[in-house]
């Protein structure tokens, strides 16, 4: 029997690889089926060339791949555990003095290589496949990138308060456009729908202005209107899902030093970064709840439901988290590890039951 406690483990281990793998080929199948889908007709509209095709795909693959590392391993788990149930695989075992929670072992060693992957994957070549993506669709349309921008920009200095619906800049000019304009200096409101910042001669210089006075009567002024301006002109925050860990923490550090009151835009960023550390970890979380729960089902039946109910459950979970993070209703940190923190108590609840 000692031989026996030593090579089921592995006996296990091996049912389960060749599941895996195809749960992570059916998984980037159907998402891959979900991205031409939502594309193809664009592609044969503009008429883009195969292998722009073939690149934009590429550019996609690296997240659709992270997703299916990581769901492919409940769905392995599971069928793999009900074809196992079936043929009373589990009870030979445990007859032969084998502790069912023994099994998960030689999985775990796996799960952490393919957390490895996940993080640098997710970290560093998954946003830059994304910059790439919609960058390429703007030369599809034949149109060329907008300028990075800052949405609802606002600065006080001194008894003068200045916002600006939108601040578009090139990456290293002096010069910015503003949109939607309101300047508040004293009893006096200016608006107007455009502008101009120029960093260098640190000037606000509008057009087509309206002048509200201590009165309240709105009325135009005559010609532009220049009003200065010290605040720094800063390089905008770019899509935190197309930005690379690294620069990320630069940039959530310079937004905490700017703004000590977490806002919204930090949130976003200290939730992504949370993300990217916390996703990798998903794999042992579920070898220890898909584990626990194959090693509890019947039949092959029971675990193609389980498969059906633990996905459907884990995903739900993780696209509401990032919502309750950006309003603040959690934080980002808690956020980000939730789904990991109720699966493992829900794979703990199951060991103990398997004692």
């Amino acid at each position: 029997m000692p031989g026996v406690r030593q090579k089921l483990p592995l006996y296990v281990l091996k049912e389960v690889v060749p599941w895996y793998l195809g749960g992570v080929l059916l998984f980037l199948t159907l998402q891959m089926t979900d991205v031409l889908s939502s594309t193809v007709g664009r592609l044969i509209t503009y008429r883009v060339p195969l292998a722009q095709v073939l690149a934009l795909l590429g550019d996609q693959m690296p997240a659709l791949l992270n997703r299916c590392l990581v769901l492919a391993v409940p769905f392995a788990l599971l069928l793999a555990f009900g074809r196992l149930a079936k043929d009373s695989e589990f009870k030979a075992a445990m007859a032969g003095g084998v502790r069912p929670l023994r099994l998960l072992l030689p999985l775990l060693v796996p799960a952490l290589l393919v957390g490895g992957f996940a993080y640098y994957n997710a970290g560093w070549v998954t946003p830059a496949g994304q910059e790439r993506w919609w960058n390429a669709w703007y030369g599809v349309f034949n149109q060329a990138p907008p300028p990075p921008s800052t949405d609802r920009y606002a600065f006080a200095q001194g008894d003068t308060f200045y916002s600006a619906g939108r601040v578009q800049n090139d990456r290293n000019g002096v010069l910015a456009s503003l949109v939607g304009v309101l300047v508040i200096r004293g009893d006096t409101v200016y608006s107007a729908a455009n502008g101009v910042w120029d960093a260098l001669a640190h000037t606000w210089t509008m057009g087509g202005v309206t002048v509200v006075g201590p009165d309240g009567v709105p009325r135009p002024y005559a010609g532009e209107l220049t009003l200065p301006q010290r605040d720094v002109l800063q390089r905008p925050v770019s899509r935190p899902d197309q930005t690379g860990t690294p620069q990320l923490r630069a940039q959530l550090r310079q937004l905490q030093a700017e703004r000590p009151l977490p806002d919204e835009t930090q949130r976003s960023l200290a939730f992504e970064l949370s993300r990217r550390v916390a996703d990798p970890f998903t794999p042992l979380a579920f070898v220890l709840a898909a584990g626990a729960l194959g090693l509890l089902v019947s039949n092959r039946a029971w675990a193609a439901g389980s498969v059906i109910l633990f996905i459907f459950g884990f995903y739900v979970l993780w696209s509401t988290v990032p919502s309750l993070a950006q309003a603040g209703a959690l934080s980002p940190t808690l956020a980000a590890w939730l789904p990991n923190l109720v699966f493992v108590a829900l794979g703990a609840a199951l060991a103990w039951r398997l004692r």
